[in-house]
């Protein structure tokens, strides 16, 4: 609510600016008021500008704070599972042993796909990037579901909102196998969420007796948690902007699955991996951390643009991925290699003066390499994680009015005032 305010003066005149605060971070200033003294604001990037009011996610950077529906991160990843995470963002609370119950039974039972749906995979040649399939395959089912498309009605809402929580990782393992050439797998109700991914992952139609190395599905767990939503990202608001023209939520999260593709989003941690293909050795770490010194290259995985202390997320991906590595024992030159760079992050105060720390995406590449999971498919096992909070943004945006998506410009083109014809051009 508006507690204070600010004021602008332009050419004598006076307006008064509301000054908001909300429950945490720093206040906003309503600058609706700009436009009535003929002015537009501008900030590139959005850096500074709170389009949204929301009650989903918070980040405090500085402090190193990130919290669902209120509860820290590492308490959520520690002491609950993914399911129960997706329920709050969904809701607005863990749920109770009942809503826990049906919410798990929806979800299992909606994780199979149209069988016709296989037949779209086909489309796709068998080197595309999984992330091109999964773009094209989440806004197809638009077509499959077109029963519950009505946004006004909160009942299709709902379900809509289960489904692609339910049938993403179904997409994601399909995206892999078809890839590989191998027979698609389909979702067990007796495993769990990520018991269901790897098992749709990994198994063949022969493993009758398949069982899931309870550590890795842990594991595979607290990724799609400390990945389920952060805040307003780039494709947290691309989905946003695109379901503010009421466009359908499938359409909507295919939006936002593309704005993900981008290597400065979600393309971290296979960035990670590509940073160890080139560094090749442990003998080469030294050099090339002296290089990243003398900003002749990138370290990819450490620090963060929004934490400027520590990622919060870090250190329970650290001890998950210690426990994945120690269970599977091992000795991977690039892992040994990855140590080596943490090691020498943690402790050389060039790194720690600038709080280059290993970050989620350091860990969460190492782990999935560790599991055997592709470096093609990791932003797509982080879309799957996502979608959770996407739709759940979207769901907040359509409980209450809202306006349609339209920033404006500083238009520094030309400005023309004759028109040449076509002979006279030269």
């Amino acid at each position: 609510m508006a507690n204070d305010t600010a004021y602008l003066k332009v050419d004598g005149e006076e307006y008064e600016l509301p000054i908001i605060q909300g429950t945490l971070g720093p206040a906003v200033i309503d600058v609706s008021a700009f436009q009535t003294a003929g002015y537009w604001t501008y900030d590139p990037g959005y850096k500074v500008t709170a389009p949204v009011e929301s009650k989903i996610t918070f980040i405090d950077g500085d402090k190193g704070e990130l919290l669902h529906r209120g509860y820290p991160i590492d308490e959520l990843a520690n002491q609950a599972d993914y399911l129960e995470v997706c329920y709050a963002l969904l809701h607005g609370d863990l749920p109770t042993t009942e809503q826990k119950k049906d919410f798990y039974y929806k979800v299992s039972r909606h994780m199979g796909v149209h069988e016709q749906l296989r037949k779209f995979f086909e489309g796709f040649r068998r080197d595309a990037h999984p992330m091109a399939i999964m773009v094209g395959v989440v806004g197809a089912l638009s077509a499959f579901y077109h029963d519950g498309l009505d946004v006004s009605d909160e009942r299709h809402r709902e379900i809509t909102a289960i489904r692609l929580i339910a049938k993403m990782p179904t997409l994601a393992a399909m995206s892999y196998k078809y890839s590989q050439g191998h027979p698609f797998m389909y979702p067990r109700n007796d495993f769990s969420y990520a018991e269901n991914f790897l098992y749709m992952m990994f198994a063949t139609p022969g493993d009758v007796n398949y069982k899931v190395n309870p550590i890795l599905s842990n594991a595979m767990d607290k990724i799609f948690t400390l990945h389920a939503d952060h805040e307003q990202n780039a494709s947290t608001s691309t989905v946003r902007l695109a379901g503010s023209t009421g466009a359908n939520p499938y359409a909507c999260i295919a939006a936002g699955i593309a704005a993900l593709w981008g290597p400065s989003h979600g393309g971290a941690n296979e960035a990670v991996l590509e940073m160890l293909d080139e560094i090749g050795s442990v003998e080469n770490v030294d050099e090339f951390m002296e290089k990243v010194k003398r900003k002749e290259v990138k370290l990819m995985g450490f620090g963060h643009r929004v934490y400027k202390n520590f990622d919060p997320r870090a250190k329970v991906m650290k001890e998950t991925c210690d426990e994945v590595l120690g269970a599977l024992g091992i000795t991977d030159p690039k892992l040994a290699l990855a140590m080596k760079l943490e090691k020498i992050a943690l402790e050389d105060p060039y790194f720690v003066e600038r709080n280059l720390y290993p970050n989620v995406d350091f860990y969460s590449g190492i782990i999935l390499k560790a599991i055997g999971i592709p470096t093609s498919m990791f932003t797509v096992i982080f879309a799957l994680a996502r979608t959770a909070g996407w739709i759940s943004h979207w769901l907040e945006m359509h409980s209450a009015p809202f306006k349609i998506g339209r920033p404006r410009q500083l238009y520094t083109g030309e400005q023309r005032r004759d028109f040449v014809k076509l002979e006279d051009r030269k």
